[in-house]
């Protein structure tokens, strides 16, 4: 045989090797998991529908308009679809236990109050017998009919706007509920020293002569006034009291929302994305048709609206950001902005405290605060630009116990067994206990700080994974004391001589550190509002040893049936791992999540791009975490990302690991 042909031997047995692999196996339809898109609604939920202007001199997106016939084209299209209209009655009687909504129900909405709504909406939807929820400014309708409106500081044509006596009128069509978009709160105000401009009704004003913030109580009375005033108007105009809030730029508040649900309101409308809960109306989410859709673009919207979006996460710390020079603090924030637009990121979890050391005890913090020094005002910055330069959504994250509070307080202290003497462990996180009244009183403080100057610049809160306990911890008198009032032994000898005692006491531990979390999540909700979501992290090794619970007080189950994400350290080489192991490694982490039904939907897998095995710490390479990326998306994972990302100096290089994180190149 010839050298040849022994070649096209050796390549058609190749080829035939190839071609013999097994195909996937045969599932039938019936068996299939069904795709978001295709689930039925659940009972009683809801779409809501945001439109604003409607115009056909070129649709000004400024105010989100858009043409009539796109306007009668989506209404048709909802109609053709099995999409059904329901009113504010109609909700509200679902909650109540009467009828229930239709399957495909939607809520139209058109805020703002232009004259459009009079002129061409109100026409369509008699033609169609739909009803919708009309939303007017107080002080935009006030406006003399002989002098513009300012609109948000612009001066717009009074004639763009509705009057009272139009609103009447429609509000007496048996089709239109009329709710209140605040009386004066539509507009941006001074919300930090560097002169951002946000959310009147969700921002407490910066004050530049003087250097401080709007108190909770002022905030609260201005929108009081607000509030009273924007009820007393529509209730003047209807003869009846309104029972819908819509939130200007669709940002909410906890403080507002209370004056809210104070005088009568039964719904609150946002922007965010997703159905509404009958259940849930003062937190209901709305789908904003901007851009002036299409047909096709607009059905793809309504169609996908059950689709949970995945996290594609950048994890940064804010100490790169920060320099003492405020104009090269500027240029730093500049390049993490234009990095988050360039990666194609929709998420960043944006450190809060000053930890310029590294070591993980938290001295200073980057905004106001009643406990601990301020390194700089700049989390609402920067989490503010984040938003609306690289339209992104910021998750504050910050650490549970290890606060440099004052040094009296009790810190978490670990039992040597050796010597039997108690102290804190030099080589973990330094914590205050959790068990100590006070302790968590100042936390919570600091959070409830947190929640008052972010504004409306978080989405949520991630949990630092210094919230652990270990097996000889925490042994401080008032956990002690937590330890026997739940009938469990006083010393920590006697805790660990009965695995059954010591199972009882893991299990109690990790459970207080959840429920001090959520003590926590409650007070930034109070502020902030329910619309805040809620991610923790968690070591991978009670994920891959549930026995070893003991060691971490962290349970993979009980996180997620917590929080909204729970945020593996997905960090092979961290946690021992030789580099040609890292793969296989990984997959494991990921088959036991998989195990748990639904639970990739609610895990954010976060990769380590820095090489801790050394003090140096070398970054790890683009190429390495793309193939890391591309591993957990080979196992079905769909959200993920990498801590930390060294903006300032390219690393991971943006163009190896665009293309691996990015949902625009690789959903």
């Amino acid at each position: 045989m010839t050298l040849l042909s022994r070649c096209f031997l050796v390549l058609g047995v190749m080829l035939a090797a190839a071609c013999a692999q097994q195909p996937a196996p045969f599932v039938p339809p019936a068996e299939r998991p069904t795709l978001a898109s295709e689930a039925p609604w659940p009972k009683n939920h809801f779409l809501g529908i945001a439109y604003h202007d409607v115009s056909d001199n070129d649709p000004d997106q400024a105010v989100v308009a858009v043409r009539t016939e796109r306007l009668i084209e989506q209404l048709a299209w909802l109609r053709e679809n099995g999409y059904q209209a329901v009113s504010v009655n109609q909700v509200l009687a679902a909650r109540r236990g009467g009828p229930t909504l239709p399957p495909k129900a939607v809520m139209l909405s058109f805020d703002d109050g232009y004259s459009s709504f009079y002129t061409r909406v109100m026409p369509i939807l008699r033609a169609y017998n739909w009803p919708a929820v009309l939303a007017p400014v107080g002080t935009w309708i006030d406006t003399p009919l002989n002098q513009p409106v300012d609109f948000a500081g612009t001066p717009r044509a009074r004639g763009d706007f509705l009057t009272w006596q139009q609103i009447r009128e429609v509000s007496q069509s048996g089709l239109v509920e009329i709710a209140a978009h605040t009386d004066a709160n539509h507009k941006g105000i001074l919300a930090n020293p560097q002169g951002n401009l946000e959310p009147a009704a969700t921002t407490r004003r910066y004050d530049p002569a003087t250097g401080r913030y709007e108190t909770e109580a002022q905030f609260q009375a201005r929108m009081r006034t607000d509030v009273a005033a924007i009820s007393n108007k529509i209730r003047t105009v209807t003869g009846k009291a309104p029972r819908v809030w819509v939130w200007p730029y669709g940002a909410a508040d906890g403080t507002t929302l209370a004056v809210v649900g104070e005088h009568g309101y039964e719904m609150a409308l946002t922007l965010d994305d997703g159905l509404d809960d009958s259940n849930k109306l003062m937190n209901s989410p709305r789908f904003l048709v901007a851009s002036d859709p299409d047909g096709e673009h607009f059905a793809s919207s309504m169609v996908a609206v059950q689709a949970k979006a995945p996290l594609r996460v950048l994890h940064v710390d804010l100490d790169h950001v920060y320099d003492p020079d405020p104009e090269q603090q500027a240029r730093n924030l500049d390049v993490l902005v234009q990095r988050v637009v360039d990666m194609g990121a929709v998420t960043v979890f944006l450190q809060a405290y000053a930890d310029p050391k590294g070591d993980g005890l938290v001295h200073s913090l980057y905004f106001p605060n009643r406990h601990l020094p301020m390194r700089a005002d700049l989390f609402n910055r920067v989490s503010w630009q984040l938003h609306t330069r690289a339209h992104a959504s910021v998750f504050a994250w910050m650490p549970v116990l290890s606060f440099a509070l004052d040094s009296k307080l009790p810190r978490v202290t670990r039992w040597d067994p050796e010597t039997g003497k108690v102290g804190t462990d030099p080589d973990q996180y330094q914590r205050l206990s959790p068990f100590d009244p006070k302790v968590r009183q100042l936390i919570g403080e600091i959070y409830e700080d947190l929640a008052r100057t972010s504004n409306s610049a978080i989405d949520g809160v991630l949990y630092h994974d210094d919230a652990l306990l270990s097996d000889f911890e925490d042994a401080s008198p008032a956990a002690l004391k937590a330890y026997a009032a739940q009938g469990l032994p006083n010393t920590i000898a006697a805790l660990r001589a009965d695995p059954a005692v010591m199972q009882r006491w893991t299990r109690f531990k990790s459970r207080y550190l959840i429920d001090f979390t959520n003590e926590l999540t409650a007070k930034v909700r109070a502020i902030r509002g329910p619309q805040i979501l809620t991610a923790r992290n968690i070591f991978a090794e009670p994920m891959l040893n549930p026995g070893s619970e003991t060691w971490f007080a962290q349970n993979l189950d009980d996180f997620l049936q917590t929080y909204d994400w729970t945020a593996p350290m997905a960090m092979p080489l961290m946690e021992g791992q030789a580099l040609k192991n890292s793969n296989a490694w990984l997959e494991k982490l990921v088959a036991t999540v998989k195990a748990r039904p639904g639970a990739l939907e609610k895990t954010v897998f976060e990769l380590q791009a820095k090489d801790w095995r050394t003090k140096a710490a070398p970054d790890i390479s683009a190429t390495q975490l793309a193939e890391w990326m591309s591993v957990l998306k080979r196992q079905g994972v769909t959200s993920f990302g990498y801590y930390p990302d060294n903006f300032l100096e390219n690393s991971p290089d943006l163009k190896t690991i665009r293309p691996a994180l990015s949902n625009q190149w690789n959903p």
